[in-house]
């Protein structure tokens, strides 16, 4: 009887912690707080913080439901996932949250995108130099207040950026150290230094689906835990 008491006192406490109301149920956005408000997302899983490898899927939000437009395998920083809201740059983490996606470039052609697309030409930088202006910011030629050694020289990464999306992160209102030149591109080798990269077919069509008039977002995040991508 005791043992009877004890279980049900148990079941009584789990109940009671439990979070009020059924929980929500459907495909991934339809369980997300935020999804940036448009028709289009993009979700980055990791199944946990130190997880360099996930999934990519792309969604459309039509007649009131969300469904898969597409997928792909995902590599993420070399070092996994980190908080977005505390990340700190040169950690070769991917920051969780939910973000933006202010245009598309790319070394390769133009792809057949509605998306606005700068090409990568020889003078093409992104500058991640605290002490610059342009400070997470693509320039073409380097400004003197930025270093190269504090810089990506975009047309130098064949592979990587052979088409790619911005990520706005630490974007509209760069924190100085928080990081800078954070993007949805096509694999390197391995692990990213804290971008988010995915074959290139699958950038191709992401591309290709991609409409800004319908205001894609992608979110980041694990599959649990306080960075969990639901809570996004």
């Amino acid at each position: 009887m005791r043992l009877l008491l004890a279980a049900l006192a148990s079941l009584a406490a789990l109940v009671a912690a439990s979070p009020a109301g059924p929980l929500p149920t459907g495909p991934l956005p339809a369980r997300m707080a935020d999804t940036g408000g448009g028709t289009q997302l993009i979700t980055a899983e990791a199944p946990a913080l130190g997880s360099t490898t996930g999934t990519v899927t792309w969604w459309d939000r039509r007649g009131g439901r969300w469904t898969a437009a597409g997928s792909a395998p995902a590599r993420f920083g070399a070092n996994g996932l980190a908080d977005g809201a505390t990340r700190r740059q040169g950690t070769s983490t991917t920051p969780t949250g939910l973000y933006g996606l202010p245009y598309a470039f790319g070394i390769k052609a133009r792809p057949a995108t509605a998306y606005p697309y700068v090409p990568v030409t020889e003078r093409s930088w992104w500058c991640q130099d605290n002490a610059s202006r342009a400070y997470n910011r693509w320039v073409e030629g380097l400004p003197a207040d930025c270093r190269a050694a504090e810089a990506e020289h975009l047309v130098s990464y064949e592979a990587q950026y052979a088409h790619a999306l911005v990520v706005a992160f630490n974007y509209d209102r760069p924190v100085r150290g928080r990081g800078a030149g954070i993007f949805l591109h096509v694999n390197g080798r391995g692990a990213t230094a804290g971008c988010v990269s995915v074959p290139a077919d699958a950038m191709r069509r992401i591309l290709e689906w991609a409409d800004p008039a319908r205001r894609p977002h992608i979110a980041v995040g694990t599959r649990g835990g306080p960075t969990a991508i639901t809570r996004y």
